[in-house]
Protein backbone atom coordinates (compact mmCIF):
# COMPACT_ATOMS: atom_id res chain seq x y z
CA UNK A 1 0.00 0.00 0.00
CA UNK A 2 1.27 3.82 -0.46
CA UNK A 3 2.85 5.38 2.43
CA UNK A 4 1.06 8.81 1.44
CA UNK A 5 -2.91 9.74 0.00
CA UNK A 6 -4.75 13.00 -1.03
CA UNK A 7 -7.03 12.13 1.37
CA UNK A 8 -8.66 15.79 0.92
CA UNK A 9 -8.49 15.17 -2.83
CA UNK A 10 -8.16 18.01 -5.31
CA UNK A 11 -9.99 20.34 -3.44
CA UNK A 12 -7.94 20.85 -1.01
CA UNK A 13 -4.42 19.51 -2.50
CA UNK A 14 -4.72 21.88 -5.52
CA UNK A 15 -6.23 24.90 -3.89
CA UNK A 16 -5.00 25.27 -0.41
CA UNK A 17 -1.76 23.41 -1.59
CA UNK A 18 -2.67 21.31 1.29
CA UNK A 19 0.03 18.24 1.33
CA UNK A 20 -0.80 14.33 1.71
CA UNK A 21 0.34 13.15 4.85
CA UNK A 22 2.94 11.13 5.47
CA UNK A 23 3.29 8.03 7.80
CA UNK A 24 5.33 10.07 10.39
CA UNK A 25 2.79 13.58 9.62
CA UNK A 26 0.19 11.05 10.16
CA UNK A 27 1.60 10.09 13.62
CA UNK A 28 3.15 13.46 14.11
CA UNK A 29 -0.20 15.44 13.64
CA UNK A 30 -1.99 12.63 15.85
CA UNK A 31 0.39 12.44 18.72
CA UNK A 32 0.45 16.34 18.91
CA UNK A 33 -3.09 17.14 19.29
CA UNK A 34 -3.51 14.42 22.14
CA UNK A 35 -2.77 15.66 25.98
CA UNK A 36 -0.50 13.96 26.82
CA UNK A 37 0.74 13.46 23.69
CA UNK A 38 1.24 9.77 23.88
CA UNK A 39 -0.50 6.18 22.23
CA UNK A 40 -0.22 2.55 21.90
CA UNK A 41 1.36 1.52 18.44
CA UNK A 42 -1.87 0.08 17.73
CA UNK A 43 -4.02 2.75 17.72
CA UNK A 44 -1.29 4.78 15.77
CA UNK A 45 -1.75 1.74 13.02
CA UNK A 46 -6.00 2.52 13.23
CA UNK A 47 -5.01 6.06 12.44
CA UNK A 48 -2.99 5.11 9.14
CA UNK A 49 -5.64 2.93 7.99
CA UNK A 50 -7.83 6.12 7.55
CA UNK A 51 -5.46 6.70 4.73
CA UNK A 52 -4.84 3.45 3.41
CA UNK A 53 -1.30 3.37 5.07
CA UNK A 54 -0.16 0.09 6.33
CA UNK A 55 0.55 -1.38 9.57
CA UNK A 56 4.23 -2.04 8.35
CA UNK A 57 4.64 1.43 6.88
CA UNK A 58 2.85 3.01 10.25
CA UNK A 59 5.47 0.98 12.22
CA UNK A 60 8.55 1.21 10.27
CA UNK A 61 7.93 5.30 10.52
CA UNK A 62 7.96 4.72 14.82
CA UNK A 63 10.82 2.90 14.65
CA UNK A 64 12.56 5.48 12.45
CA UNK A 65 11.34 8.21 14.27
CA UNK A 66 12.50 6.90 18.06
CA UNK A 67 15.86 6.65 16.55
CA UNK A 68 15.60 10.23 15.32
CA UNK A 69 14.63 11.78 19.06
CA UNK A 70 11.03 12.16 17.92
CA UNK A 71 9.43 10.11 20.03
CA UNK A 72 10.08 8.20 23.04
CA UNK A 73 9.11 4.45 23.45
CA UNK A 74 7.72 2.89 26.85
CA UNK A 75 5.54 0.50 27.80
CA UNK A 76 4.26 -0.31 23.95
CA UNK A 77 2.88 3.29 24.09
CA UNK A 78 4.48 5.86 21.73
CA UNK A 79 5.22 9.58 23.41
CA UNK A 80 6.27 12.89 22.06
CA UNK A 81 10.10 14.25 23.44
CA UNK A 82 10.74 17.65 24.57
CA UNK A 83 11.38 19.01 21.41
CA UNK A 84 8.53 17.89 19.85
CA UNK A 85 6.56 19.26 23.27
CA UNK A 86 8.04 22.51 22.64
CA UNK A 87 6.27 22.72 19.09
CA UNK A 88 2.91 21.31 20.92
CA UNK A 89 2.87 24.24 23.72
CA UNK A 90 3.18 26.63 20.49
CA UNK A 91 0.68 25.15 18.64
CA UNK A 92 -1.75 25.34 21.75
CA UNK A 93 -0.60 28.31 21.80
CA UNK A 94 -2.09 29.14 18.63
CA UNK A 95 -5.14 28.37 19.44
CA UNK A 96 -5.46 30.26 22.58
CA UNK A 97 -3.20 32.96 22.17
CA UNK A 98 -1.77 34.68 25.68
CA UNK A 99 -1.98 38.24 24.52
CA UNK A 100 -2.28 41.21 26.60
CA UNK A 101 -3.48 44.91 25.84
CA UNK A 102 -1.36 46.55 23.90
CA UNK A 103 0.30 50.15 24.51
CA UNK A 104 1.73 50.78 21.49
CA UNK A 105 5.54 49.47 22.49
CA UNK A 106 7.04 47.15 19.80
CA UNK A 107 9.74 44.68 21.10
CA UNK A 108 12.74 45.20 19.33
CA UNK A 109 15.92 42.15 18.73
CA UNK A 110 19.04 43.55 17.62
CA UNK A 111 21.82 40.69 16.89
CA UNK A 112 24.83 41.57 18.84
CA UNK A 113 27.32 38.47 19.05
CA UNK A 114 29.87 38.73 16.99
CA UNK A 115 30.99 35.62 16.17
CA UNK A 116 28.02 33.15 15.40
CA UNK A 117 28.43 29.57 13.99
CA UNK A 118 25.90 28.43 11.12
CA UNK A 119 23.83 26.37 13.32
CA UNK A 120 23.93 29.63 15.69
CA UNK A 121 22.14 31.55 13.06
CA UNK A 122 19.56 28.66 11.93
CA UNK A 123 18.54 28.24 15.76
CA UNK A 124 18.23 32.10 16.14
CA UNK A 125 16.05 32.55 12.84
CA UNK A 126 14.08 29.34 14.02
CA UNK A 127 13.79 31.09 17.31
CA UNK A 128 12.52 34.00 16.54
CA UNK A 129 9.84 32.82 14.08
CA UNK A 130 8.72 30.86 16.50
CA UNK A 131 8.54 34.21 18.85
CA UNK A 132 6.43 35.98 15.81
CA UNK A 133 9.17 38.31 15.50
CA UNK A 134 10.03 39.32 11.88
CA UNK A 135 12.88 40.15 10.41
CA UNK A 136 13.05 44.30 9.32
CA UNK A 137 16.59 44.01 7.99
CA UNK A 138 19.64 41.85 8.41
CA UNK A 139 20.10 41.47 12.41
CA UNK A 140 16.93 43.40 13.34
CA UNK A 141 13.51 42.12 14.10
CA UNK A 142 10.38 43.46 15.76
CA UNK A 143 6.72 42.82 16.44
CA UNK A 144 4.64 44.85 18.52
CA UNK A 145 5.10 44.14 22.25
CA UNK A 146 1.16 42.24 23.07
CA UNK A 147 2.61 38.56 24.20
CA UNK A 148 3.68 36.81 26.94
CA UNK A 149 5.90 34.05 26.83
CA UNK A 150 9.92 33.91 27.87
CA UNK A 151 12.54 33.94 25.09
CA UNK A 152 15.09 30.64 24.48
CA UNK A 153 18.78 30.98 25.52
CA UNK A 154 19.73 31.39 21.57
CA UNK A 155 18.00 34.56 21.83
CA UNK A 156 19.53 36.07 24.95
CA UNK A 157 22.97 34.82 23.94
CA UNK A 158 22.64 36.40 20.58
CA UNK A 159 20.82 39.45 21.27
CA UNK A 160 19.85 42.42 22.36
CA UNK A 161 16.57 43.29 23.11
CA UNK A 162 14.97 46.97 23.43
CA UNK A 163 11.36 48.46 23.30
CA UNK A 164 10.09 51.50 20.94
CA UNK A 165 8.12 52.25 18.07
CA UNK A 166 8.22 53.34 14.40
CA UNK A 167 8.22 57.31 14.02
CA UNK A 168 5.81 56.57 11.12
CA UNK A 169 2.26 54.71 10.25
CA UNK A 170 2.80 50.98 12.30
CA UNK A 171 -0.22 49.42 10.71
CA UNK A 172 1.67 50.02 7.44
CA UNK A 173 4.49 48.72 9.15
CA UNK A 174 3.02 46.30 9.89
CA UNK A 175 1.41 44.84 6.54
CA UNK A 176 5.02 45.34 5.01
CA UNK A 177 6.60 42.83 7.95
CA UNK A 178 3.63 40.34 7.48
CA UNK A 179 1.45 38.87 4.70
CA UNK A 180 -1.58 39.76 5.97
CA UNK A 181 -3.71 39.54 3.16
CA UNK A 182 -2.37 36.24 2.11
CA UNK A 183 -3.03 34.82 5.57
CA UNK A 184 -6.40 35.72 6.05
CA UNK A 185 -7.18 34.40 2.54
CA UNK A 186 -5.96 31.26 3.44
CA UNK A 187 -7.59 31.15 6.60
CA UNK A 188 -11.09 31.94 5.07
CA UNK A 189 -9.99 29.08 2.62
CA UNK A 190 -9.24 26.84 5.50
CA UNK A 191 -12.39 27.72 7.52
CA UNK A 192 -14.67 26.20 4.05
CA UNK A 193 -12.41 23.73 3.85
CA UNK A 194 -13.39 22.44 7.43
CA UNK A 195 -17.45 22.42 6.59
CA UNK A 196 -16.86 20.60 3.51
CA UNK A 197 -14.50 17.55 4.69
CA UNK A 198 -16.81 14.78 5.02
CA UNK A 199 -14.84 11.51 5.80
CA UNK A 200 -12.63 10.90 8.81
CA UNK A 201 -8.86 11.43 6.78
CA UNK A 202 -10.18 14.61 5.28
CA UNK A 203 -11.18 15.96 8.60
CA UNK A 204 -8.01 14.77 9.86
CA UNK A 205 -5.91 16.50 6.92
CA UNK A 206 -7.68 19.70 6.81
CA UNK A 207 -7.51 20.35 10.85
CA UNK A 208 -4.07 19.82 10.78
CA UNK A 209 -3.77 21.85 7.52
CA UNK A 210 -5.84 24.46 10.31
CA UNK A 211 -3.86 24.14 13.05
CA UNK A 212 -0.04 24.56 11.11
CA UNK A 213 -1.88 28.09 9.66
CA UNK A 214 -2.55 29.15 13.39
CA UNK A 215 1.07 28.42 14.17
CA UNK A 216 1.96 31.35 11.06
CA UNK A 217 -0.75 34.09 12.46
CA UNK A 218 1.44 37.04 14.00
CA UNK A 219 -1.05 37.47 16.32
CA UNK A 220 -0.85 40.89 16.44
CA UNK A 221 -3.15 43.69 18.23
CA UNK A 222 -6.49 44.21 16.25
CA UNK A 223 -4.98 47.97 16.55
CA UNK A 224 -2.63 46.91 13.25
CA UNK A 225 -5.19 43.78 11.51
CA UNK A 226 -7.23 44.68 8.14
CA UNK A 227 -10.82 45.24 8.50
CA UNK A 228 -12.43 41.85 9.33
CA UNK A 229 -9.59 40.16 10.35
CA UNK A 230 -10.50 36.17 10.38
CA UNK A 231 -7.71 35.12 12.79
CA UNK A 232 -10.71 34.74 16.19
CA UNK A 233 -13.45 33.43 13.74
CA UNK A 234 -11.10 30.83 12.50
CA UNK A 235 -10.08 29.64 15.85
CA UNK A 236 -13.51 29.17 17.16
CA UNK A 237 -15.05 27.78 14.14
CA UNK A 238 -11.94 25.03 14.92
CA UNK A 239 -12.72 24.37 18.12
CA UNK A 240 -16.25 23.57 17.66
CA UNK A 241 -15.51 21.38 14.89
CA UNK A 242 -12.64 19.75 17.36
CA UNK A 243 -14.64 18.68 19.71
CA UNK A 244 -17.01 16.23 17.35
CA UNK A 245 -13.68 15.11 14.98
CA UNK A 246 -12.29 13.85 18.53
CA UNK A 247 -14.75 11.99 19.40
CA UNK A 248 -15.24 10.02 15.96
CA UNK A 249 -11.35 9.88 16.00
CA UNK A 250 -11.47 8.31 19.60
CA UNK A 251 -14.17 5.94 18.17
CA UNK A 252 -12.26 4.97 15.34
CA UNK A 253 -8.81 3.89 16.95
CA UNK A 254 -10.94 2.02 19.67
CA UNK A 255 -12.87 0.10 17.91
Amino acid sequence: MPDRVGSCGDMATNTLGIRPLTARSVVLSTLLGLHPPRLPARYLVRVGELFGIAEGTIRVALSRMVASGDLAQAGGEYELTERLLSRQARQDESRSPRARPWNGVWEIAVITAERRSAADRAALRQAMSELRLAELREGTWLRPANLSRPRPDILVRQCTFLEGGPEDDPVALAATLWNLTGWAADALALRAALDRAGTLAEQFTVSAAVLRHLLDDPLLPPELLPSGWPGPALRDHYERFESGFERLLTEHIQS
